[in-house]
């Protein structure tokens, strides 16, 4: 018995001592990670960063590249540096940066190497590298730096950044490490995961002092780097410059948009700055400026900044009251007993009249019958039901809503409904006196330049959009993502939209837009003047052209200029000839344009508004028609004149933000 057990304790420490032995031949022998780590003052493990992909125009021009630079990493518990004297003239630095940045690589590791000094230059590195072979615990990495070939598209591009603590630890996988760059804004940033591309890893030989010896094994177990995809859009760079050029001195926006696909053609967020300075070593310093310049240059203004549409919204009135059927192309309306005043002009006895003149109360009335269709006695019902049917009808041009632009932060803008009123009001306690001042595009409404040119391209499209987009390929094979391929109905039938081009047409041609017209192409725009509580009214100007086979559609948004017809139609029609046509003809205008100053107008949120423009807008309140209710140049949000009382509280505590406040 005793002898028995003593076979089966020997045969179990032989077994334990079998598994060990074939566990230290796999270690050794076998699996490479342990000759690895057993060799680690020899061999070293060097992660290789990707280029970020390249990003190109529409014509296959280089817009984004990279230009290969160094970083210098330091791993706090091995440094020894002796003389920190000369070793912060070594790299030009002073003595509290060196401690600074030793203290900060603390905080983070003292065991992991984290980011010292970043993006040196080739000719940096080649001057300093066999110096700081002298000081231990610092090392260099290839990394690179996003280059532009032009100073222009900061806003739509976006920057890259070393990532931040909280993004660090939100990172739903383990890809990034302190000190990596990461897309934070702009293009950069929503398509992150296609530009980064993937890590390499490769394993060198170097002595006791930290030389490189060559490769470990031939590079048998490296892995390449893979750089990021590249991303083609549909960006014109020269039409883009021509843009930025119309738009210096200026607060506001430019976007251009190709109907037929969506794609952006021109992006202009007017005042800018030059992207590379937030692509070099400064960019702390640098972002700090941009952060507190009071004209806001980080600012999107395209897809952020939110303003009254004013009488281009009269386009879609029109539409809609086209498509149901309350107006015909021959209606045409008096201007007695409307609270609304007028220009001066002939009568509007079409819908075609109506939009060349922009008339208000032609509008006025096309908004009461597409309110009050339903029949309901009680107006006050009568009101909620309307509005909620007419809110319904103007969504599905992508008003009050997002349009999925591939760009961060897009703001909806306010397409008011019955909640919206009774919010403010008391369910059925408000009426058609209330709101009456949306059928110009006034009061409450507020919309991004971005959907005003997706307006335009609808028009031009005759009833439908696609999506805007900057990226319209992604990598070699150029790949559309599915979302930007599907096609936007707005429900309204493509012959409603020829009495409104017509209308189009004649405002370009004889109308409020008829001074920067361009002879020999057919365009169709319509001009608007957006309310401003802060300064002079804002230009605004909407465009497609040529009209019978639609190339582009526009938008133009200059701030303080105001009529549409002063500085907003001018602009948008001479991009339109330099995109068509690859030159420009009318000189005298593009002079005027270019050398036209209006920063002075600005008021930025800090100051109070100029005495000069005080006055004005108290002139403006008084009505051209006489009428003592004509709320067209009346400030959206005061009460009516007729019933004072009728506005227990002022509309304009329900807008999201003050529109200036956005805008600037």
């Amino acid at each position: 018995m005793l002898e028995s057990r003593r076979f089966v304790i020997i045969g179990f420490f032989a077994l334990v001592g079998i598994i060990y032995l074939l566990r230290l031949f796999y270690l050794q022998v076998l699996d490479e990670s342990y000759s690895i780590e057993s060799s680690s003052n020899s061999i070293k493990r060097v992660t290789e960063i990707p280029f970020r992909g390249q990003i190109y125009d529409r014509y296959g021009k280089l817009i984004v590249y990279n230009t290969p630079v160094y970083d210098l990493l330091v791993t706090p518990y091995k440094v020894r540096v002796d003389d920190t004297l000369r070793f912060c003239q070594v790299l030009g630095i002073q003595r509290r940066d060196f401690d600074s940045l030793m203290t900060a690589a603390s905080a983070y590791s003292r065991v992991k190497p984290s980011l010292f000094l970043r993006q040196l230059s080739k000719e940096d590195f080649a001057s300093i590298q066999d110096i700081m072979v002298d000081y231990s615990g610092f090392e260099f990495a290839k990394s690179s730096l996003r280059t532009y070939t032009a100073p222009t598209l900061a806003n739509t591009l976006g920057y890259v950044s070393e990532i931040t603590k909280g993004q660090l630890e939100k990172q739903e996988e383990p890809y990034y490490r302190q000190g990596d760059y990461i897309g934070q804004s702009g293009v950069e940033r929503i398509y992150e995961n296609e530009l980064r591309g993937k890590r390499g890893t490769k394993f060198v030989m170097q002595n006791v002092n930290g030389v490189y010896k060559g490769p470990w094994k031939n590079g048998e177990l490296d892995t390449m780097a893979v750089a990021g995809e590249n991303l083609h859009t549909g960006l014109d760079l020269e039409v883009q410059q021509y843009a930025d050029s119309l738009m210096v001195n200026k607060v506001g926006s430019v976007v251009a948009i190709e109907p037929a696909t969506g794609q952006i053609i021109s992006m202009v967020s007017a005042p800018t700055y030059d992207p590379n300075i937030l692509a070099s070593r400064y960019f702390s310093k640098n972002f700090a400026a941009l952060a507190r310049n009071p004209y806001k240059p980080l600012f999107n203004r395209p897809v952020m900044a939110s303003y009254r549409p004013g009488s281009t919204f009269k386009l879609i009135q029109a539409l809609i009251g086209l498509q149901e059927g309350v107006i015909t192309p021959g209606s045409g309306f008096t201007h007695a007993n409307c609270p609304v005043g007028c220009h001066n002009h002939p009568a509007t006895s079409t819908v075609a009249l109506g939009v060349a003149h922009s008339c208000n109360p032609y509008f006025y009335n096309v908004f009461r019958r597409l309110i009050y269709k339903n029949n309901i006695k009680n107006t006050f019902k009568a009101s909620a039901v309307g509005l909620d049917a007419w809110h319904d009808d103007i969504a599905k041009f992508g008003i009050g809503q997002r349009l999925g632009i591939d760009l961060p932060s897009e703001y909806k803008g306010n397409l008011p409904n019955k909640k919206y009123y009774d919010r403010f009001y008391g369910e059925y306690r408000w009426k058609f006196s209330n709101i009456y001042s949306l059928s110009i595009g006034e009061g409450e409404l507020l919309i991004t330049p971005l959907k005003m040119a997706n307006v335009a391209a609808i028009i031009a499209n005759r009833g439908y959009y696609y999506t805007p987009h900057v990226i319209h390929g992604i990598g070699d094979k150029k790949a559309v993502k599915p979302e930007f391929l599907e096609r936007h109905e707005t429900g309204v039938e493509p012959h409603n939209f020829e009495p409104v081009i017509e209308g189009m047409i004649g405002a370009v041609e004889a109308g409020t837009a008829r001074r920067s017209r361009v002879e020999g192409i057919s365009i169709a725009g319509k001009t608007g003047t957006s309310q401003n509580k802060r300064g002079d009214d804002h230009s605004i100007f909407i465009a497609f052209a040529p009209v019978d086979d639609p190339k582009i559609a526009i938008a133009v948004f200059v701030e303080n200029a105001g009529a549409g017809g002063s500085a907003a139609a001018p602009i948008a029609n001479l991009i339109i000839e330099k995109y068509l046509s690859r030159k420009v003809t009318n000189k005298a205008l593009e002079e005027r344009m270019m050398k036209l100053d209006l920063m002075s107008k600005v008021v930025l949120p800090t100051q109070k508004k100029p005495e000069d423009a005080s006055k004005k807008k108290t002139e403006t309140v008084k009505p051209k028609s006489g009428d003592p209710n004509d709320p067209s140049n009346r400030l959206p949000g005061t009460p009516h004149p007729a019933n004072p009382g009728a506005m227990r509280k002022p509309v304009t505590v329900a807008l999201p933000k003050d529109t200036q406040r956005k805008a600037l």
